[in-house]
Protein backbone atom coordinates (compact mmCIF):
# COMPACT_ATOMS: atom_id res chain seq x y z
CA UNK A 1 0.00 0.00 0.00
CA UNK A 2 2.04 2.95 -1.32
CA UNK A 3 -0.97 5.39 -0.92
CA UNK A 4 -3.49 6.44 2.01
CA UNK A 5 -7.10 7.36 0.21
CA UNK A 6 -10.19 7.29 1.45
CA UNK A 7 -11.31 4.08 -0.73
CA UNK A 8 -8.38 2.30 0.80
CA UNK A 9 -10.04 3.04 4.26
CA UNK A 10 -13.30 2.24 3.38
CA UNK A 11 -12.16 -0.67 2.37
CA UNK A 12 -10.25 -1.39 6.01
CA UNK A 13 -13.23 -0.45 8.06
CA UNK A 14 -15.36 -2.63 5.87
CA UNK A 15 -13.41 -5.57 6.81
CA UNK A 16 -12.59 -4.53 10.30
CA UNK A 17 -16.38 -4.32 11.15
CA UNK A 18 -18.33 -6.18 7.92
CA UNK A 19 -20.30 -3.73 5.91
CA UNK A 20 -23.19 -4.04 7.32
CA UNK A 21 -21.91 -2.81 10.63
CA UNK A 22 -19.54 -0.08 9.01
CA UNK A 23 -22.30 1.67 6.98
CA UNK A 24 -24.90 1.69 9.70
CA UNK A 25 -22.46 3.57 12.16
CA UNK A 26 -21.79 5.72 9.25
CA UNK A 27 -25.29 6.67 8.81
CA UNK A 28 -25.55 6.87 12.57
CA UNK A 29 -23.46 9.25 12.66
CA UNK A 30 -24.65 11.36 9.98
CA UNK A 31 -28.10 11.83 11.25
CA UNK A 32 -26.47 12.65 14.93
CA UNK A 33 -24.45 15.09 13.06
CA UNK A 34 -26.99 16.64 11.12
CA UNK A 35 -29.76 16.60 14.40
CA UNK A 36 -26.78 18.31 16.29
CA UNK A 37 -26.39 21.19 13.46
CA UNK A 38 -30.44 21.43 13.89
CA UNK A 39 -30.48 21.88 17.67
CA UNK A 40 -27.44 24.62 17.56
CA UNK A 41 -29.42 26.46 14.92
CA UNK A 42 -32.82 25.77 16.39
CA UNK A 43 -31.37 26.83 19.72
CA UNK A 44 -28.95 30.09 18.49
CA UNK A 45 -27.10 29.29 21.78
CA UNK A 46 -25.17 26.55 24.09
CA UNK A 47 -26.94 25.51 27.25
CA UNK A 48 -24.33 25.26 29.89
CA UNK A 49 -26.23 22.72 31.96
CA UNK A 50 -26.66 20.37 29.04
CA UNK A 51 -23.03 20.91 27.99
CA UNK A 52 -22.42 19.99 31.42
CA UNK A 53 -23.84 16.47 31.62
CA UNK A 54 -22.61 16.14 27.57
CA UNK A 55 -18.86 16.27 29.35
CA UNK A 56 -19.58 14.39 32.54
CA UNK A 57 -20.55 11.44 29.96
CA UNK A 58 -17.54 11.45 27.99
CA UNK A 59 -15.63 9.12 30.02
CA UNK A 60 -18.33 6.66 29.49
CA UNK A 61 -18.16 6.88 25.46
CA UNK A 62 -14.60 6.67 25.73
CA UNK A 63 -14.61 3.37 27.35
CA UNK A 64 -17.66 2.32 25.39
CA UNK A 65 -15.73 2.97 22.31
CA UNK A 66 -13.12 0.82 23.35
CA UNK A 67 -15.12 -2.23 24.55
CA UNK A 68 -17.13 -1.89 21.07
CA UNK A 69 -13.71 -1.80 18.65
CA UNK A 70 -12.49 -4.92 20.66
CA UNK A 71 -15.76 -6.33 20.37
CA UNK A 72 -16.12 -5.37 16.94
CA UNK A 73 -12.61 -6.86 16.10
CA UNK A 74 -12.59 -10.08 18.44
CA UNK A 75 -9.32 -8.68 20.19
CA UNK A 76 -8.07 -8.16 23.52
CA UNK A 77 -6.47 -5.70 25.19
CA UNK A 78 -3.58 -8.22 25.62
CA UNK A 79 -3.37 -8.36 21.78
CA UNK A 80 -1.88 -4.50 21.79
CA UNK A 81 1.54 -4.45 19.99
CA UNK A 82 3.03 -1.50 20.37
CA UNK A 83 3.45 2.53 20.77
CA UNK A 84 0.77 2.81 17.50
CA UNK A 85 -1.58 -0.09 18.81
CA UNK A 86 -1.91 2.59 21.66
CA UNK A 87 -2.06 5.90 20.09
CA UNK A 88 -4.48 3.92 17.84
CA UNK A 89 -7.02 3.14 21.14
CA UNK A 90 -6.53 6.55 22.14
CA UNK A 91 -7.54 8.19 19.52
CA UNK A 92 -10.85 5.71 19.53
CA UNK A 93 -11.13 6.45 23.17
CA UNK A 94 -11.08 10.47 22.21
CA UNK A 95 -13.49 9.59 19.09
CA UNK A 96 -15.59 7.98 21.36
CA UNK A 97 -15.51 10.39 23.73
CA UNK A 98 -16.64 13.29 21.60
CA UNK A 99 -19.12 11.08 19.64
CA UNK A 100 -20.90 10.38 23.24
CA UNK A 101 -20.84 13.79 24.41
CA UNK A 102 -22.58 14.80 20.93
CA UNK A 103 -25.27 12.49 21.06
CA UNK A 104 -25.98 13.24 24.62
CA UNK A 105 -25.98 16.98 24.01
CA UNK A 106 -28.51 16.45 21.24
CA UNK A 107 -30.79 14.13 22.82
CA UNK A 108 -31.16 16.40 25.54
CA UNK A 109 -32.04 19.48 23.35
CA UNK A 110 -34.34 17.55 21.49
CA UNK A 111 -36.30 15.72 24.37
CA UNK A 112 -35.90 19.27 26.32
CA UNK A 113 -35.90 22.38 24.04
CA UNK A 114 -34.78 25.74 25.55
CA UNK A 115 -36.57 28.77 25.39
CA UNK A 116 -35.61 29.42 21.58
CA UNK A 117 -36.31 26.12 20.91
CA UNK A 118 -40.14 25.94 22.38
CA UNK A 119 -41.77 28.35 19.82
Amino acid sequence: MKELTLTTLIAVFEEMFGAPLFWAMVAAAIVVTVLYVYVLIRDRTVSMRKFFWAQISMPIGAVAAVAFVLWATSSELSDLGGPVDAIVFLAIAGLGAVGVSILVYTAQSLMRPGARGRR
